[in-house]
């Protein structure tokens, strides 16, 4: 990771470490867990918190073209970085609890996948049911994928809410080499549940 990477993210962090909710930023090999499955979608994509943008670079690595790349960045320093290094790339700078009120990214088309790096286990249990609840009813097609890492030992969403919004979660695998190590998680409407695509 570049120099001015980590630097960045130990100023964010040492601003707001609830909300950065790592001690650093994702691993390559977690990366690649994260994004390996986007590949092999067909559609744009968003990022949720992609802070110096670990996940964004292997995202554009697996073939997502940059004008089909959504980054969702609240933190204005990130956010701005992000815009000098990605141009060709859409990001908006807000919380992503507010994608249930915003028009969907792509116009028409919806996005296949939504790649989160948010610490949800370090927010509140309504900001983290926004921000689900709004993607998967207006951000996400019918058979699209929320792919979320975690340090925690299971789900990061609990089974409540997932019960609640109809839908599954299963665990893709785990990164024992990232600091901390982490599993990732895909959060899929549940097949018995009709939706319009």
């Amino acid at each position: 990771m570049p120099l001015n990477d980590t630097v960045a993210f130990l100023r964010a962090w040492l601003r707001a470490p609830r909300r950065i909710g790592a001690v650093t930023p994702s691993g390559a090999a977690l990366a690649r867990l994260m994004t390996a499955h986007v590949s092999q979608l067909d559609g744009p994509v968003i990022e949720l918190g992609p802070g110096t943008g670990a996940l964004t670079r292997a995202l554009l690595a697996h073939g997502v073209p940059p004008h089909r790349l959504a980054l969702i960045e609240a933190d204005p320093h990130f956010a701005d970085a992000l815009a000098r290094r990605y141009p060709k790339t859409k990001i908006l700078r807000m919380d992503a609890a507010q994608l249930g009120h915003t028009q969907p990214l792509f116009g028409d088309e919806r996005a296949c996948a939504v790649v989160s790096g948010l610490p949800l286990l370090s927010m509140p249990a309504a900001q983290v049911a926004a921000i689900v609840q709004g993607v998967f009813d207006r951000q996400l097609r019918a058979d699209g994928m929320f792919y979320q890492f975690t340090y925690g030992p299971r789900c990061p969403l609990p089974a409540s809410l997932l019960k609640r919004l109809h839908l599954q979660a299963r665990r893709v695998g785990g990164v024992m080499l990232n600091l901390p190590p982490a599993s990732v998680y895909c959060i899929s409407r549940r097949p018995d549940i009709q939706v319009a695509a």
